[in-house]
């Protein structure tokens, strides 16, 4: 089997394993009532056809490091690649619930879609309801995550590693989620140190290094090599999410799927903006910046600002500055013979990825 199909067989592979998951909950689910089991199917509806990047970069990986695995290894890969994009899809949620988005994916999120199917009673009290039952779910899908790291059939200490490497995975990212609605509100003071951090600890820790450690302790890698991979995660992560802050204000929504002008809009402390603030076109920046109201031509002139001052620049720079380190870092794991040349050149792959990405 070649690369690319046995990568196309695993990703089929996640898919099944998501479905079954997810009907075996609607089943379930149809014992406590009507609401709740269209709850689990909604969810289930915007879970699935995802680009299981996680899943993908986990699977991709492991093979590298140990490609003479047998079908239990595989499978067992599989099921944690599996977990991990449910932890994705409940992170996701609450995410939403918090900046109030009400689409994903050029669709309405499970949010708009609940919101706009609850008809009979007002809009406030169906924004409500959908918000909550977003809520709800991504408990659920967490608590059923977690669950899926602890039945997993692998050895009791690999199973033992994997709940800490989970544990603290979540820890993280609630801590980072927890400081970017800080920054947001003002409770803490926004620079680019603090907003780098934010993000890493935010979205590096689940997105990267979350898969690239699994992966090697799945493969039974070592301790050093379990440690470099999690370092160049937080570096890839963080251009990741870079990335992201660039799509949301200097792209195209219709590409990258996200509302037009959000982080905008939400007042989001994103890299971009701690590096405005410094600038004397932070004075014609910020009359407007987090308003709820904002149009698209008030939007449009803070995305101009934000190139003239600047800020587009550095940021571009910062994404440079983190591939560079990901080079770097796999280019050392290989000599050192922690990693093999398969799995640095399965990881660059992802980076390349990054570089010019529209979505």
């Amino acid at each position: 089997m070649t690369q690319t199909a046995l990568r196309q067989d695993l990703n089929t592979r996640v898919e099944e394993v998501l479905r079954e998951r997810f009907a075996l909950h609607c089943t379930t689910a149809e014992a406590y009532g009507p609401e709740f089991a269209a709850l689990w199917r909604a969810g289930a509806d915007h879970a699935l056809g995802g680009k299981l990047v996680r899943p993908r970069l986990l699977l991709d990986v492991h093979h590298a490091l140990d490609p003479d695995a047998g079908d239990g290894p595989i499978t067992a890969a599989v099921d944690i690649a599996t977990q991990i994009e449910l932890l994705h899809y409940a992170f996701l949620l609450h995410d939403d619930v918090i900046d109030g988005d009400l689409t994903r994916r050029q669709r309405p999120n499970l949010i708009g879609a609940l919101a706009a199917g609850t008809p009979g009673i007002s809009a406030q009290d169906s924004l409500h309801w959908a918000r909550s039952s977003a809520i709800l779910m991504g408990d659920l899908i967490l608590s059923a995550a977690v669950m899926g790291f602890a039945r997993a059939d692998v050895p009791h200490e690999t199973r033992l590693r994997l709940l800490e490497l989970v544990e603290q995975t979540i820890l993280e990212t609630v801590a980072g989620e927890h400081t970017d609605v800080a920054l947001s509100h003002g409770i803490i003071p926004s620079d680019v140190e603090t907003v780098l951090s934010m993000s890493v600890y935010k979205t590096a820790t689940y997105s990267f290094s979350l898969p690239l450690r699994a992966a090697a302790l799945l493969a039974g890698s070592s301790r050093s090599a379990e440690e470099t991979l999690q370092t160049v995660g937080r570096h890839l992560g963080l251009a990741y999410q870079l990335q992201d802050d660039l799509l949301c204000v200097f792209g195209d929504h219709r590409s990258h799927g996200k509302d037009a002008y959000s982080d905008l809009r939400e007042g989001k402390e994103t890299a971009i903006i701690a590096f405005a603030r410094s600038t004397s076109a932070w004075t014609r920046i910020d009359p407007r910046f987090g308003a709820p109201d904002l149009n698209l031509a008030d939007a449009e002139g803070i995305r101009d600002l934000l190139r003239e001052c600047g800020a587009e620049r550095f940021v571009v720079g910062l994404i440079g500055d983190q591939l560079d380190a990901v080079y770097a870092l796999l280019a050392e794991a290989e000599l050192a013979g922690e990693i093999t040349s398969d799995a640095a050149r399965s990881i660059l792959v992802s980076a390349s990825r990054l570089e010019g990405r529209q979505a």
